[in-house]
């Protein structure tokens, strides 16, 4: 048993350590002598700790909300309206009152990331389904940085190969997955006092009446239409699909950052057991 799981952790290093000027190579002679079960096992391993790290890490308070490149923004048709409204009050100050609608932006997209970060959670049972089903040559195009759904198979060594093999075969099943959930986090109140849905319904009539303000009035009507700058009025009503796609994207993008992180330091998940067992088989590029 105990050099059965010594194999395993070999099998997990090995998978992070091939192909990259940046971290350890080992010698084809050591993936011979294990198994092709061992390999599988080891890999399946490693790619169930990096999926686990990035579920985990996304569901917290602020995983998406706190990660700047992550952070799901205005869907485009509110974002656009926000910006028209920062021009025109840029020309015409005197409108600004009308629309102060920082905060009312701001909670929708506070309350879009929450919901993201509920849903997160439910992302890992999918990724384990389709590590579990990987096979012998797909598990070894992963390990030398080949997406195995890739019908191009690009020559270069890809570091993330397992998270686009992933998204082939997985982008379905979580899109129908987070789709209700999701769906369900943005009629919730996750603390904040409203919800995602209840904070965009307030945004979209927030930005409504204030044109309905402005055109109703000879004075700010005449300015409106003389700045030459024209505000839309928000019509999209469902923010399930923009949010779901966001949140996915933001999901994929957390676990190829996971991958690299191994490839490069598998140290990082087995320090002790690796120095002391393989260290003597490694050498530096």
């Amino acid at each position: 048993m105990k050099t059965k799981k010594l194999l395993i952790y070999y099998a997990l290093f090995f998978l992070f350590s091939v192909v990259s000027c940046d971290t350890l190579d080992i010698n084809d002679a050591n993936l011979n002598a294990l198994s092709t079960a061992e390999v599988v096992q080891g890999l399946k391993k490693a790619l169930e700790i990096g999926t686990d790290t990035a579920t985990s890490t996304l569901s917290l308070t602020n995983g998406y909300y706190g990660n700047a490149l992550l952070k799901i923004p205005l869907p485009d048709e509110a974002e656009l309206v926000r910006q028209q409204i920062v021009n025109l009050t840029n020309k015409v100050p005197a409108l600004q009152s009308v629309f102060d609608l920082d905060a009312q932006f701001e909670n929708v997209v506070l309350s879009i990331n929450r919901a993201a970060e509920e849903a997160a959670a439910e992302a890992k049972p999918i990724f384990v389904d389709a590590i579990t089903g990987l096979s012998f040559s797909q598990g070894m195009d992963i390990l030398h940085g080949i997406n195995p759904a890739d019908s191009l198979k690009s020559d270069g060594f890809d570091s993330t190969a397992a998270t686009g093999y992933f998204k082939v075969v997985t982008f379905n099943a979580l899109q129908n997955l987070y789709a209700p959930k999701i769906d369900a986090q943005l009629h919730k109140d996750l603390g904040l006092g409203f919800s995602a849905n209840q904070a965009w319904s307030i945004l979209r009539n927030a930005v409504n009446n204030s044109l309905n303000q402005i055109e109703g009035n000879i004075i700010t009507n005449a300015l409106y239409v003389n700045s030459g700058y024209t505000v839309n009025r928000i019509e999209q009503e469902s923010l399930g699909l923009f949010a779901t796609e966001r949140a996915l994207n933001g999901l994929f993008t957390k676990v190829g950052d996971e991958e690299k992180k191994i490839r490069k330091n598998p140290y990082e998940w087995a320090v002790d057991i690796i120095q002391k067992v393989f260290g003597s088989v490694m050498k530096n590029i």
